[in-house]
């Protein structure tokens, strides 16, 4: 029986996140998940489940989402690539099959991951805004200091509790995480992109130092605070959760085979 690791992309406006979701006595929710398991029992021929590596929420994209499950059917990876995309709807694709060691759970064996945060700033008029990109770009109409927001990120890295950077009744026994990079670089006229990597996140998390960035660049939250805010392991004195569609996850890592 083979294990076979998928490398998705995924186009995140019109999925309820990744993971399966059936509320009670409704039809279940669209799901990057589910249409990937219809999609795969279709070619295989078989009940299959299907584990992402990051449970990715609404609204949120993916560059290099990992998935990994394990069936009797025995296919080249090239054709199980092909064959999995061609019955895929067209804003998920499968970019990428390896077969990999039973043992291998897309979840557990992650050791890195980074995500993408982009934001258009400083248009105020409506004729400014994203049009065509606006699936993938968030905005907010305040003139933002790069240098400022970057040099806050740099404050960011490191092994820090970040309480304050997920929400509240998080349920996680522990909101000590390790931020390997952060740094804000102009993308564009008038946006800038937030990159984030990781050992592990929180909910929300990504989106809340966004969010405080945000602050950050318009001058509301100094950058020497950030310190502080970590150490308060306070959700109220951070900045706003920022809205999904500006984030993508971008890659994982599961180290040297």
């Amino acid at each position: 029986m083979p294990r076979y690791k998928l490398t998705l992309a995924y186009e995140g406006t019109q999925f309820h996140g990744w993971q399966k979701q059936h509320p009670p006595g409704e039809e279940p929710l669209r799901t990057v998940q589910g249409v990937l398991e219809i999609a795969v029992k279709t070619v295989v021929r078989e009940d299959v489940h299907v584990l992402g590596a990051s449970r990715t929420d609404s609204g949120v994209h993916a560059h290099g989402q990992v998935a990994a499950f394990s069936c009797d059917a025995v296919l080249e990876p090239e054709r199980m690539r092909d064959a999995v995309s061609s019955r895929l709807p067209d804003d998920v694709q499968v970019l990428n099959v390896e077969i990999v060691p039973m043992a291998f759970d897309p979840i557990q064996d992650c050791v890195h991951k980074g995500y993408r945060y982009r934001l258009a700033y400083a248009r105020r008029r409506a004729a400014t805004r994203p049009l065509f990109d606006r699936r993938v770009l968030a905005w907010t109409p305040y003139e933002l200091d790069i240098p400022r927001m970057h040099e806050a990120a740099a404050l960011l890295v490191g092994e820090h509790d970040f309480a304050s950077f997920t929400r509240v009744n998080h349920g996680r026994e522990s909101t000590v995480r390790t931020i390997t990079s952060c740094a804000v670089q102009e993308d564009g006229t008038d946006c800038c992109r937030i990159d984030v990597s990781g050992t592990g996140f929180l909910y929300n998390m990504v989106r809340i130092i966004a969010g405080t960035l945000l602050e950050v660049g318009r001058g509301r939250i100094d950058p020497d605070a950030i310190p502080t805010i970590l150490l308060r392991a306070d959700r109220s004195v951070a900045g706003p959760t920022l809205s999904p569609e500006g984030l993508c996850l971008m890659w994982i890592d599961y180290g040297a085979p």
